[in-house]
């Protein structure tokens, strides 16, 4: 599950080069509906927008005109919470990623009209846009960054205590949250992405144990790339085997196939699936002596043997039960086809006996 989870900071970082990488490993391509659910789960499911703008204090307004003519002044507004958040991501081919956050947000704070002291009520519709990209690749990292943000504001409800509110009021309040929100709610995305970045890097670059036998190694193998219809990736693999040996594996381009309905479409490299097999099927050689306790053939194999020696052989005369090693031969190989996949084990088969003496006499050796 954990080499699923890779896959976020593929939705998350949108991206910069137009073309497939030559690497070895991974590649996967993400729909733009994949991205949106992952990254609202991040950022809207998991309450990190919320937690961000909770300590939200946005500053003193102040204005001429207010009820009854007097001065109008606004202190204290605070947010008191997000309600209705949706997120929606929109691919930028050559750019990265969209991202646009719609949410209603509750305001309250003290207004003062003239000498009269009472609560007000804010509620205002917001949408936040940002467009985002990753730059500075260096050793599996990349660094995300905002390059354009902007927030469009729409329907601003205002509610007075007393319920006493003229227009003024209203004027004030909408002139000063469409000149002030934009500066407080950009830099709480900036921080919310950089975090989730942060989140999803980790799962990136990632060590997994295979057993006692050795580890797999992942890292983002270049920055992530946009098109208008996906999101992909090139990850590097690294397969070592304990004690620090790289079992090596050759580079070679894949074509994805196109993503057409899917979420999510991912490739292994044949080569990389071979490294793989190289470290999990480590079988050590085999010996058993072929009696009737053993297999019930034993008495067939062994005549069948003697059928393959040239008479008058002196030293062929079997007076011993045979023996039989069976070892690994090569590398294991996958053989992949459409639909189908194919392990290939080669293996070397000797069949010898032992002497009274110890020495040992090879009868047959064979590969398959």
């Amino acid at each position: 599950m954990k080499l699923l989870k890779l896959f976020g900071i593929v939705f998350f970082c949108g991206l910069l080069s137009p073309s497939w990488g030559v690497l070895s490993g991974l590649s996967c391509a993400v729909s733009p509906v994949a991205m949106q659910k992952v990254l609202s789960d991040a950022v809207i499911q998991n309450g990190l927008l919320q937690k961000h703008l909770q300590g939200l204090v946005l500053p003193n307004i102040m204005g001429d005109g207010g009820l009854l003519n007097s001065p109008t002044s606004i202190t204290g507004l605070h947010l008191v919470r997000v309600r209705l958040p949706k997120l929606s991501v929109a691919l930028l081919p050559g750019i990265g990623v969209q991202l646009a956050i719609a949410a209603r947000l509750d305001l309250s704070g003290n207004c003062l009209v003239g000498l009269l002291s009472e609560l007000i009520d804010i509620s205002v519709d917001v949408t936040i846009t940002a467009n985002i990209k990753c730059t500075n690749f260096e050793l599996g990292a990349v660094q995300v960054i905002i390059d354009d943000c902007f927030c469009i504001l729409g329907a601003v409800k205002i509610k007075l205590l007393s319920g006493l509110l003229s227009l003024s009021v209203n004027d004030i309040v909408l002139n000063q949250l469409t000149a002030t929100l934009p500066g407080l709610l950009c830099p709480v995305i900036d921080i919310i992405v950089n975090l989730v970045n942060i989140q999803f890097l980790g799962t990136l670059n990632a060590v997994i144990p295979v057993g006692t036998v050795g580890t797999i190694h992942y890292q983002l193998a270049s920055l992530p790339f946009t098109s208008g219809l996906f999101l992909g990736l090139d990850l590097d693999g690294a397969v070592q085997q304990v004690g620090g040996s790289i079992i090596p594996h050759d580079s070679s381009a894949s074509a994805l196939p196109p993503l057409l309905d899917r979420l999510l479409v991912l490739g292994l490299r044949q080569s990389f699936l071979n490294a793989i097999l190289s470290l999990l099927i480590q079988v050590q050689p085999q010996t058993f002596t072929c009696t009737p306790e053993a297999f019930s053939g034993a008495k067939q194999l062994q005549d069948a043997v003697l059928t393959l020696f040239p008479s008058g052989c002196s030293i062929c005369s079997v007076n011993s039960p045979l023996s039989i090693r069976i070892e690994l031969f090569g590398k294991p190989l996958i053989l992949l086809e459409n639909n189908k996949a194919t392990v290939k084990l080669s293996v070397m088969i000797q069949v010898f006996i032992k002497r009274l003496d110890g020495s040992i006499l090879n009868l047959l050796l064979l590969k398959a």
